[in-house]
C-alpha cells in the first residue's frame, strides 16, 4: 500500500485511520467537509473534490456518517418515523458514499490490488436484525451495503484485482457515538482504525462486494 485517500478525514476514525497509515509509511490524502469544503451530498462538489486529484490511490476508505442529523435522533418506532429525516440519513449514509464511488473509480489503478471501503454498520444488516427501531439509520445503511455489493460486480470488469467492501467498525468511542454507547463497550478510535487496516489488509479480489466486520468476520445483508 503506497497511496490513501481518506474521505472524511476530519472525523474520528477517518482521522485514526489516517495517523495510523501515515505511521506505516503510507501517502494519505484527506477531504473533510470542515477543512476541504466537500459535501459529499452534493454531487457537484464530489466530482470537482476528487477532479483535483491525480491518483492512483490502492486504498480509498470512506469513513463519513452520522447517527443524528440536524438533531433528529434515531426512531425508537414506526410513529417517529418522518420523511425529512429519513432523506437526510440516506443522503449522508447512502447516497454521498454512492457518488464518491462512482467519482473515484477513475482513482484507482486498474492493475494491481486496490480497495474501496465504505463504512457501514451491523444495524444496516437485514439478517441480523432482531430489535427493531432506528428506521432510517438502518435503512440507509442497508442501502449502502447494496450499493458496494453492485458496484463491485461493474469495478471487477474493469479493475480484476479491485476490492470493493463494506466494513462494520464495531462501536467506536467518538463523538458520533458518545450519546448511544450507554453500557455498550466501545473503543478508541485509534483502535478501530487498527483493527480495520487489518482486515483491509488481508482481503482477496475474491471477498469483493461483502460486509465484514472490524474482526474480519462477514456480516448478513
Amino acid at each position: 500500500m503506497e497511496n490513501a485517500l481518506i474521505i472524511g478525514a476530519s472525523g474520528g476514525i477517518g482521522r485514526a485511520l489516517g495517523a495510523a497509515l501515515t505511521a506505516r509509511g503510507v501517502r494519505v490524502t484527506g477531504l473533510s467537509r470542515s477543512a476541504d469544503g466537500l459535501d459529499i451530498t452534493d454531487e457537484a462538489s464530489v466530482a470537482t473534490s476528487l477532479g483535483r486529484l491525480t491518483g492512483p490511490f490502492d486504498l480509498i476508505v470512506v469513513a463519513t456518517g452520522a447517527l443524528e442529523i440536524n438533531g433528529a435522533a434515531p426512531e425508537k418506532s414506526l410513529k417517529s418515523l418522518d420523511a425529512t429525516t429519513m432523506m437526510d440519513q440516506f443522503a449522508l449514509n447512502c447516497i454521498g458514499p454512492s457518488l464518491v464511488l462512482k467519482h473515484s473509480l477513475g482513482l484507482m489503478p486498474r492493475k494491481g490490488r486496490a480497495v474501496f471501503a465504505a463504512l457501514s454498520a451491523r444495524v444496516g444488516s437485514i439478517g441480523d436484525n432482531a430489535k427493531g427501531g432506528w428506521y432510517s439509520y438502518r435503512t440507509a445503511k442497508a442501502a449502502l451495503n447494496q450499493m458496494i455489493h453492485t458496484g463491485a460486480i461493474e469495478m471487477a470488469r474493469t479493475h480484476r484485482e479491485a476490492i470493493c467492501v463494506a466494513l462494520h467498525p464495531g462501536t467506536v468511542r467518538t463523538p458520533f457515538t458518545e450519546k448511544y454507547l450507554d453500557r455498550h463497550p466501545a473503543v478508541p478510535a485509534a483502535e478501530a482504525a487498527e483493527n480495520l487496516l487489518g482486515v483491509i489488509a488481508g482481503l482477496s479480489p475474491a471477498q469483493s462486494g461483502q460486509f465484514f466486520d472490524w474482526q474480519g468476520k462477514p456480516v448478513a445483508w
